[in-house]
């Protein structure tokens, strides 16, 4: 691949950056509006909840459907239509005046929205050269972590000045990308295959299933899960072309990278539950101030890519997977001691939570793009996101569970009694990243 190639494709990096950006803040951004929602419907918590909860399922089951079908399309047409269906979601939900559109109108924006992070990271995977490949897959994780840290700003002000309807026109803008990547995004040939339609539905209700079950803690949903999950494994062995091919589960080097994605993943956003709800009943912050604190962090994350990067690039994945759990576990250590002290070290906590996230996304993603074969890059990276999602899921559960175990939800002592289960957890993805590293020196 010559190097004006290798830069244009850089170039189209950049703009899918730019709508990872755009959806994923859509990821967060609705969760401040929620109370406005709420109200205005006159709903009960646990039925606005399906707002995001639901938004996040979908997510996740179509993630994974995306990259694995790009192993038979172009990628092209996959994220032209997944934005166009976003963008369709978007002005559904401008006009929804009742809680059954926007909930259909969010469902439909997830819907196309998992086209867009998961075929990013394909795409780098598929035409970035694997020793500048690092680059690319940082600036596409660090636009993620801008994307959740300007969520709540950005869903504050508008919310707060305009209306939550307002909130849709903020991602309408990323349609505007279309004509673009029409025109940057490569030429592919459909390549022979089949979708294992089968093997995607029991998929996706064993996801659904098990993130029920993580919201509610009914055991009719993990049953089900476990019964539903059993018919897949049978599927995905039994089929010549699966849904889930079987044969990244038996790659060890690939399952203690998940792991690793999973913990880091529970780690973040089990944090991302906890500031604002320190802030907010701790130090009595409004959730102007909350975003505002939150911001410097992702700032430092999206600016830091460009580091990132050229670190990956010039000394491999496994030196920025050591300098992620190092960063992880620092901002766990700073959030147990100092957070009680002022809001400012919550500030200071999460730019090393938000720095390490980035390069631990970025890292163990570009490490799985090396050890898999071409023809598994595409499933094999969806398959993480779909990991990651479920870890997302987990870590704001097991957040707001911890706060409440020794009853006294909201003081300092059981944000602590939080900060130090998820210090544990960083703990445990670090001896995973060492059995990685011995792993891997022996292939």
């Amino acid at each position: 691949m010559s190097d004006k190639q290798t830069s244009s494709y850089f170039r189209t990096i950049l703009i899918l950056s730019v709508a990872v950006w755009l959806v994923v803040m859509n990821t967060t951004m609705f969760n401040v509006a929620l109370p406005n929602v709420l109200t205005e419907f006159n709903l009960s918590p646990a039925e606005g909840a399906w707002i995001v909860s639901g938004y996040s399922i979908i997510l996740a089951i179509f993630t994974i459907t995306y990259t694995r079908l790009s192993d038979y399309l172009p990628i092209k047409s996959l994220l032209i239509t997944g934005i166009t269906i976003f963008g369709l979601g978007s002005v559904l939900g401008f006009f929804a005046v009742s809680f059954p559109l926007l909930l259909a109108a969010r469902l439909l924006q997830a819907t196309g929205a998992a086209a867009i992070p998961g075929l990013s990271m394909v795409f780098a995977g598929r035409f970035i050269p694997l020793e500048r490949r690092g680059r690319a897959m940082a600036m596409i994780a660090s636009a993620s972590s801008l994307g959740f840290g300007l969520g709540p700003v950005v869903g504050g002000v508008v919310t707060e000045y305009l209306d939550w309807n307002y909130l849709f026109t903020v991602t309408l803008f990323v349609v505007l990308l279309i004509p673009i990547l029409f025109r940057r995004l490569p030429d592919e040939s459909v390549r022979k295959g089949s979708l294992d339609f089968l093997g995607a539905l029991l998929t996706g209700a064993t996801v659904t299933s098990f993130l029920i079950y993580i919201s509610t803690f009914n055991w009719l949903y993990l049953a089900l899960g476990i019964i539903v999950g059993a018919l897949l494994w049978l599927r995905i062995t039994r089929t010549n072309a699966p849904f889930i091919q079987p044969s990244l589960f038996k790659n060890k080097e690939y399952r203690l990278l998940l792991y690793m994605s999973y913990l880091g993943f529970t780690t973040h956003f089990a944090i991302l539950l906890l500031m604002p709800l320190m802030l907010q009943n701790v130090y009595e912050k409004g959730p102007s101030v909350v975003g505002y604190i939150i911001f410097p962090g992702a700032m430092l994350s999206a600016v830091a890519a460009i580091y990132v990067g050229r670190l990956l690039d010039r000394y491999g994945n496994m030196k920025v997977i050591y300098l992620a759990h190092g960063l992880l576990l620092f901002s766990t250590v700073v959030f147990y001691f100092l957070s009680p002290l002022n809001e400012y070290m919550i500030m200071i906590g999460y730019m090393f939570t938000s720095f390490g996230f980035s390069s631990l996304s970025s890292s163990t993603t570009n490490e799985v793009s090396r050890i898999l074969p071409s023809e598994q890059i595409g499933t094999g990276i969806g398959m993480k996101q779909l990991i990651q999602f479920v870890g997302s899921a987990s870590g704001s559960v097991a957040g707001g569970i911890l706060l409440e175990l020794n009853g006294l939800t909201y003081s300092t002592e059981s944000f602590q009694v939080t900060y130090l289960f998820l210090f544990i957890l960083m703990g445990l993805s670090l001896a995973i990243m060492f059995l990685y590293a011995k792993v891997s020196k022996k292939e």
